[in-house]
């Protein structure tokens, strides 16, 4: 389509205004015309007719957008269902034992055995009815009811309870041997004590604390019983234990006693500790011991 200057729509030239428009508008009345032309004047004279027609106003963009968001079908919230997932649930190869009331039974074991005669048969027999609904051995609650007894220094309740509980396969551990061994130095029965003792060398051979061979010396020192101490320290020193400073003491006494002054010094040589400490100006303070093996100032115990 050609205007009145000549040129056509379609080429490069853009549309400039109304009054162009109009010019093309009469051109195509007037006849002139191409079918090509025609059809992109009209395109274009019907998208500017539009958007100048029916320009959206703010308020009515606002309100349609308000609309869109209200819900078609009910005012009502809706309630959503939270779901809660289940824990990794964790497994293990052990379970742990309910202790929940374990102090509780410890005192009513401790009121029971303290009301009864010294009869093994009684004893052991109220024992056993303290146990007779368990499902389970309550070990905690017994060994609770030792650490009460032990306590309040009851030590012939001590060995009751520790026997019982050993009677019945529970409670072998090296704190209830500890224990009754303590029990046995208390009550002086050294004769029980030293089978005792037999027992756990055999058993426990290798697995003796140091603990419990402190233990067994302290018995026979209490009881002047030296070459004992000494043999008990040739087993100690067997299974490669080193001894405390309290059982360092014991021995080198030992020794001394039976009149082996120069097994004293190998061993204080050997095993006393070479610092001590003393007490300056209101302080503990650590200093070097001179000729340590003699160590005749420190075997006071």
């Amino acid at each position: 389509m050609f205007l009145n200057s000549g040129y056509c729509i379609r080429c490069q030239f853009p549309l400039l205004g109304i009054d162009q428009m109009k010019t093309g508008e009469a051109a195509l009345s007037s006849g002139f015309s191409f079918s090509n032309c025609r059809t992109r004047t009209s395109l274009l004279w019907k998208r500017n007719s539009l958007h100048h027609a029916v320009a959206p106003s703010p308020f009515n963009i606002k309100c349609s957008y308000k609309q869109s968001r209200k819900p078609l079908t009910s005012s009502k919230p809706v309630e959503k269902k939270i779901i809660k997932k289940a824990g990794k649930k964790e497994h293990h190869l052990w379970q742990k034992k309910d202790s929940a009331g374990s102090g509780q039974k410890a005192l009513n074991l401790v009121r029971i055995v303290s009301g009864l005669p010294n009869e093994k048969e009684t004893i052991f027999g109220a024992l056993d009815k303290w146990t007779a609904w368990e499902t389970e051995f309550p070990l905690i609650a017994a060994a609770k009811a030792l650490i009460i007894l032990r306590k309040r220094s009851q030590w012939v309740r001590v060995i009751q309870v520790a026997k019982w509980m050993l009677s019945r396969g529970q409670g072998a551990t090296m704190g209830t041997y500890d224990t009754l061994l303590l029990a046995f130095d208390m009550d002086q029965r050294v004769d029980e004590a030293e089978s005792l003792w037999n027992m756990i060398l055999h058993t426990h051979t290798r697995s003796i604390s140091r603990r419990l061979f402190s233990r067994m010396i302290s018995l026979y020192h209490h009881h002047d019983m030296q070459s004992k101490i000494i043999e008990v320290f040739a087993d100690m020193e067997e299974l490669g234990v080193r001894p405390d400073e309290d059982t360092v003491r014991r021995v080198a006494r030992a020794f001394q006693e039976l009149g082996q002054e120069e097994n004293k010094k190998l061993f204080l040589r050997r095993y006393q500790c070479k610092w001590k400490y003393i007490h300056f100006k209101g302080e503990r303070v650590k200093v070097r011991r001179t000729n340590a093996w003699n160590g005749d100032d420190n075997l006071g115990n």
